[in-house]
């Protein structure tokens, strides 16, 4: 029976991942270019020219596919909560449900209501009413977003809540405190505007695509001069709150800044590898041992985690097996305080059970925060709550290779492509790209490079807080629900088979419609 509760759980992290991947390939397209489509018609509506009129619908009808599709993988994304993850929704599900149902009511149906007007009613409203449908289409894809990675970054860093040891339950106390976390804050910042540059790359690659045959030329050029600034922009912006990122990750999850560094052993001045090659798993102890050869920036992993070029950055090693002279507890005895926690719980349980008053009201004491021991119980035992339920201390160590070089390629994408915009941006406005044929296959084969990048970025976030469905409150693999491997197993290759017939069928539509072209248009 454990072993295959052990077989479903797992089953489900790869079914949930799965639906996840593929889902993150039409979301930022989504996102982005209902923004661009967006200008292009603000375009049209300033200058009257129809030129944009044609080229904002010829990017729609893009939008349009993808937004299908994007939606069909969102809705069973969230259903797997329910069905694969039900101590997990139950554990959470007052605080974790709240920001989803906001973005059902108020983001989806208003981005759904307005898709319908800005596709299908260019005659049927006037420009005005036309270019609100389509601003408020954007806004709403992109409300969708915040309020998801909202929920997402509550897992991430757990606040605004208090643990109902009745229930058993975590409830929300400060809907702001979830809201404006520095986690969820910075999520969606650094989400929405690398999806911003994933649609510019996507609008130059297609641009580069009409240059390279000679057709749609003005269209072209106007596109590729509007999505180059876009993602110059958003791609500055990408790596501010990136940077910002990794000084929170330093601060709420610093084992996932210690794997994405491959830092073993902590170190004061602590320098970031710019790329390196890692030794095998079993070889690889401390910093010595962890690389055939690396590339490193001296003091700058330091500066960018604490802004202190001196600063100490804990490695793998110190926060498995602790450091009393950092004030870092061991994870050993994390395990020892929360396995204590879960037994004060399951002490309540049973006092309940035979009518215990005095117990219940002792453990309730412990677990209040507004008591002089609650608030030192919740801080030095219930913290560490999801520990217990751990059977190692190396448990805690997520996948270091992938997570290592998982970061590298998201980072030194990003590096290119913002590079990649200022250049075809200048050579645009020389009216020099044209010319540049080699240039213009980079702008169409970087393409696939933006979401191998921003697929890269989910790994880290999520790969990076294993074994946690919340951090250190809930592991994964007691979070799963109470159904046997094969149910979840089948679904997971049914689902696997639908959602590559799905990415086929959207590329296949988008190549049909990119070879079309726009409609009446002689550029």
């Amino acid at each position: 029976m454990v072993t295959d509760l052990m077989q479903s759980v797992e089953w489900s992290r790869a079914q949930f991942a799965l639906t996840a991947i593929y889902h993150w390939l039409f979301v930022p397209l989504t996102l982005g270019l209902s923004v661009l489509c967006a200008l292009m018609e603000t375009q049209y509506y300033r200058t009257g020219d129809r030129f944009w009129k044609r080229t904002a619908q010829f990017w729609m009808r893009l939008f349009a596919v993808n937004f299908a599709i994007g939606v069909a993988t969102g809705l069973i994304l969230e259903f797997e909560f329910g069905t694969n993850w039900s101590n997990y929704s139950n554990f959470v599900g007052d605080i974790f449900g709240a920001p989803l149902a906001i973005e059902g009511i108020m983001a989806f149906f208003l981005e759904s209501t307005f898709f319908a007007v800005m596709f299908f009613g260019w005659e049927k409203v006037s420009r005005g009413f036309h270019l609100s449908a389509t601003w408020l289409t954007a806004i709403g894809a992109n409300l969708s977003a915040l309020w998801i990675l909202v929920a997402n970054s509550w897992m991430q860093y757990p606040v605004g809540c208090r643990f109902n040891i009745a229930t058993v339950r975590n409830e929300m106390t400060s809907f702001w405190d979830v809201l404006l976390s520095p986690v969820a804050i910075n999520k969606f910042s650094h989400t929405v505007t690398s999806s911003f540059l994933l649609a510019a790359i996507f609008v130059m690659g297609v641009s580069a695509w009409y240059l390279l045959r000679g057709r749609h030329r003005r269209m072209a050029r106007s596109s590729i001069a509007l999505a180059s600034a876009f993602g110059f922009i958003f791609a500055l912006v990408a790596a501010f709150s990136g940077d910002r990122s990794g000084a929170i990750v330093a601060r709420v999850q610093p084992m996932k800044l210690a794997a994405m560094e491959a830092l073993y052993d902590g170190r004061e001045a602590a320098p970031l590898t710019l790329f390196g090659i890692l030794r095998p798993e079993e070889a690889r102890t401390s910093d010595d041992d962890a690389f055939h050869f690396k590339v490193e920036i001296p003091k700058m992993l330091s500066l960018m985690s604490f802004r202190d070029a001196d600063a100490y950055v804990p490695g793998i090693n110190d926060l498995v097996e602790g450091n009393e002279a950092r004030g870092i507890l061991s994870t050993a005895l994390k395990m020892e305080r929360g396995r204590h926690a879960i037994e004060q719980l399951a002490r309540y349980h049973t006092a309940r059970e035979t009518g215990d008053t005095a117990t219940m009201q002792e453990v309730e004491r412990l677990f209040d925060p507004d008591t002089p021991e609650g608030e030192a119980f919740l801080r030095d035992y219930f913290a560490y709550f999801g520990y217990g339920y751990l059977e190692s201390p190396r448990d805690v160590v997520p996948n270091v290779p992938l997570l290592f070089y998982a970061f590298r390629v998201m980072v030194g994408s990003g590096g290119f492509l913002l590079l990649l915009c200022a250049v075809v941006w200048w050579l645009n406005r020389r009216e020099r790209l044209d010319k540049q044929r080699w240039l213009l296959w980079v702008m169409i084969l970087s393409i696939p490079l933006t979401y191998l990048a921003s697929q890269a970025g989910w790994i880290v976030a999520e790969v990076g807080r294993q074994p946690w469905a919340i951090q250190d409150l809930l592991p994964v693999h007691v979070a799963g629900s109470y159904i046997g491997s094969t149910p979840v197993a089948v679904t997971f290759f049914l689902f696997l088979a639908l959602f590559t017939v799905l990415l086929i069928a959207e590329i296949g539509i988008l190549c049909r419609q990119i070879k079309i072209g726009p409609k009446e248009s002689n550029e």
